[in-house]
């Protein structure tokens, strides 16, 4: 008995003792962290950089990271552009109902795939699937000529109907439901609900931080979208903000004005930046939701 006590008392002691390796690797750890932020905002500090300078400066030294006249002209004739604060209300509505049409049509999707059962159910999510692999540029021909049989071609319509029920947001609805116990379900159906009572009043509610994921994610890829805005929009009242920068940055003889070019990114990104801070903790939340099942 005493020798066993004092392989205890020796064992406790060990265990407080401290690692050196935590005490190191925490440290290491945390400098990698550092620097990959680092990283990854160097683009975005030259481009804040750049929208401070001139366009001869810009010409003049492209590399450098500091500019040496500050100057907000190029903001000031960005909003004075001919046309801009159309280009901004355009890329709204869109994003508008882009984001609509994957709350309601994506969640709708997600919905049934997880919780109802009909028949072609696994090959209606294994459609899903396959168009989450599916690129771009491999179907927008296909879209673009749908587009003009519907009569959508030069409209906003035209330009968000694509994107209003994107496969990745029904993956992420449909995984996120089958997080939702399926016991709460029934017992409103026995209460006498009906399936749109039950899908709009209970699991839309309960389904909150994914709807946040895939309203960052739709809200990004309508605001962001250049391809399919330039391909349909025929005339500039239907052009988007980022179509509508990258034709109006040309400067004389066909020179670009990168200076304008990078306020406009700055406008750009600064919704999606604050879309993001304002939902970002449902956007975790949703994200690691889909695991759950």
């Amino acid at each position: 008995m005493t020798a066993l006590a004092a392989l205890r008392n020796a064992a406790t002691t060990t265990d407080r003792i401290p690692r050196p390796s935590r005490s190191v690797a925490r440290p290491l750890l945390y400098g990698a962290l550092v620097l990959c932020a680092l990283l990854t905002m160097l683009p975005f500090f030259w481009v804040i950089s750049g929208s401070l300078r001139s366009l001869d400066e810009i010409r003049s030294d492209p590399g450098a990271w500091l500019p040496h006249d500050v100057t907000f002209d190029n903001f000031l004739r960005l909003f004075r552009t001919e046309g801009f604060d159309h280009f901004m209300v355009n890329s709204l509505v869109v994003a508008v109902m882009v984001v609509a049409g994957n709350i309601v049509a994506a969640s709708a999707a997600g919905y049934a795939l997880a919780k109802l059962d009909f028949a072609g159910k696994r090959i209606a999510f294994g459609a899903v699937m396959a168009a989450l692999m599916v690129p771009f540029t491999a179907v927008f021909v296909t879209q673009f000529v749908i587009t003009v049989n519907l009569g959508l071609a030069d409209t906003l319509t035209g330009i968000a109907l694509p994107g209003v029920a994107m496969p990745m947001s029904v993956f992420i609805m449909r995984q996120y439901a089958m997080s939702i116990p399926d016991e709460l379900l029934e017992a409103a159906r026995i209460d006498g609900a009906g399936e749109f009572r039950i899908f709009f009043r209970i699991f839309l509610p309960l389904a909150g931080p994914a709807v946040a994921t895939i309203t960052i994610m739709s809200f990004l890829a309508s605001w962001n979208n250049f391809i399919w805005p330039l391909i349909v929009a025929q005339s500039m009242s239907t052009y988007t903000l980022p179509v509508g920068l990258a034709a109006t940055s040309q400067a004389a003889a066909n020179v670009t004005d990168y200076g304008l070019m990078l306020a406009g990114a700055i406008v750009v990104m600064l919704p999606v930046l604050l879309l993001f801070l304002f939902l970002q903790r449902y956007f975790v939340q949703g994200i690691s939701g889909t695991g759950m099942r």
